[in-house]
């Protein structure tokens, strides 16, 4: 066995700007937003920090801007060059950004229009379009920090810590014989789902169509269609939202991807209808434990056999919790009081609960998500894998109810595909079959005590159901 030289030559900084020019396609290949769209060549380039990008080197940069296809375009330009970028999600609220400003060390705002006079104390840069050649040439000399929001979090913000190599880690570019991958995505950019997309089509030689905030669906669809989206990403309820539009049946995808929440055999079976002859994969991240796995055989849940498996992803079920340890989670959260993020043994603990049915590991719910129904658990995700199974069911959403007696009970409201009626016997025909079907496959205290026909459910900004206990 060789021993390593002490002094060996340390390996070469690659920032993203570098990876895309060194891309045998670049000339081909684009970033399609809602309002206006960028040459990756001219992204790799050229700048749109109108010659201040120097000015930022060593710095830590909070980007807030309204489009987020200028989002991308900082990131392009700051990575390698920043000490630290702060991406803010496009429901940070305001009130948040004097705690975050002073947790993360920020010291210059990245936007794209004139901030508000109460962010004018910080440095600010504008960022556009590339309108110009680079001045000079920056040189990579920082592993830039990439500040990423958790979600589903109350009170401060929750900020985590990762690298360039952690985030990008289970990427692979396109082969050179394949054609290169136009990627579309439900995701904002700006969440670690969306993050992830971004980064597939930057590091894997291929195209973006970008969603914009509040972007309604048709649009959307129209726009991927248009622009010829290959592979296709969103979380399951963007999913369930898709397949009620017409406009669905316009794309012509080589891959479907879902993440973000649990993937139920419901709509993993009704993607299959929609696209018999599309391989469909879901797979397992999340903001702090990063990309764990992606499972391309059309179950629910996944193989058992992936736990203590090794490799460069390492899983164990404790508690019930799925626990990861990889090169790709964060690093740690950012805050002097913040809590240890990685465990003493190098596992990060997901909160994600998991329940062994012979060969195969189901998702069951989050650990800080059930309803405590006379002291007795409930995991919302769980019920709604059972409504989801109806025909006559588009998707359900199941919370609590307070109850004087048991502290809660379990409710459910349920949207129904388009051509059931909501209303009059048949309707209610329909509620009996999905009561009876939980009763049959659920505990007692499982089933919902109520069923309540609705025409949509509210979704978060990062495209998850959103949760309230009523």
């Amino acid at each position: 066995m060789t021993t390593p030289r002490r002094n060996a030559t340390p390996p070469v900084r690659r920032s993203l700007r570098d990876i895309l020019r060194a891309s045998p396609r670049l000339a081909d290949r684009w970033l399609w937003g809602a309002r206006r769209r960028v040459r990756l060549s001219d992204a790799a380039y050229g700048t749109g920090l109108g010659g201040r990008l120097a000015e930022l080197a060593g710095r830590t940069a909070l980007i807030r801007v309204g489009d987020p296809i200028f989002a991308a375009l900082a990131l392009i330009e700051l990575d390698g060059v920043a000490r630290r970028v702060v991406l803010c999600p496009p429901d940070l609220s305001d009130d948040d950004l004097p705690y975050v400003i002073e947790t993360a060390g920020i010291d210059v705002l990245v936007a794209d229009k004139e901030p508000a006079p109460s962010l004018r104390r910080l440095d600010f840069a504008l960022i556009g379009a590339p309108a110009a050649a680079l001045a000079a040439e920056p040189t990579s000399t920082h592993d830039t920090e990439w500040v990423m929001f958790t979600s589903g979090t109350s009170g401060r913000p929750k900020m985590v810590v990762h690298s360039l190599a952690g985030l990008t880690g289970a990427i692979r570019p396109a082969a050179a014989d394949e054609p290169p991958p136009i990627w579309g995505t439900f995701y904002d950019i700006r969440r670690y789902g969306g993050l992830q997309i971004l980064l597939r089509g930057l590091v894997g030689e291929g195209s973006l169509v970008l969603t914009a905030p509040h972007e309604p669906m048709t649009r959307l669809l129209g726009r991927l269609s248009r622009r010829g989206a290959t592979h296709i990403t969103g979380t399951p309820s963007h999913w369930r939202a898709a397949l009620m539009n017409p406009a669905l049946r316009t794309l012509a995808p080589r891959y479907l991807r879902l993440s973000g929440e649990i993937a139920d055999q419901a709509v993993l079976d009704t993607l299959k209808a929609a696209f018999p002859h599309v391989p469909v994969g879901h797979a397992y991240a999340s903001t702090e434990a990063g990309v764990g796995f992606e499972v391309t055989d059309r179950l629910e849940g996944f193989p058992a056999s992936f736990v203590g498996a090794g490799g460069a992803v390492e899983m164990k079920v404790e508690d019930g919790s799925l626990r990861i340890r990889s090169g790709r989670t964060a690093s740690h959260y950012l805050g002097p009081d913040a809590p240890a993020l990685i465990e003493a043994d190098g596992f990060v603990d997901t909160g994600d609960m998991v329940e062994r049915r012979g060969d195969r590991f189901y998702f069951v719910g989050r650990r800080n998500g059930v309803i405590n129904v006379g002291g007795l658990k409930v995991h919302p995700e769980e019920v709604e894998a059972v409504i989801n199974g109806h025909p006559a069911v588009r998707m359900s959403l199941v919370r609590g109810r307070r109850n004087p007696i048991t502290g809660a009970i379990v409710v459910a409201d349920v949207v129904l595909n388009e051509a059931e009626p909501v209303a009059g016997p048949a309707a209610a025909a329909i509620r009996e079959q999905i009561m009876t079907a939980c009763r049959a496959r659920l505990a007692p205290f499982k089933s919902p005590a109520s069923v309540r026909f609705v025409p949509s459910l509210a979704m978060t900004a990062g495209g998850k159901l959103e949760r309230t206990f009523a």
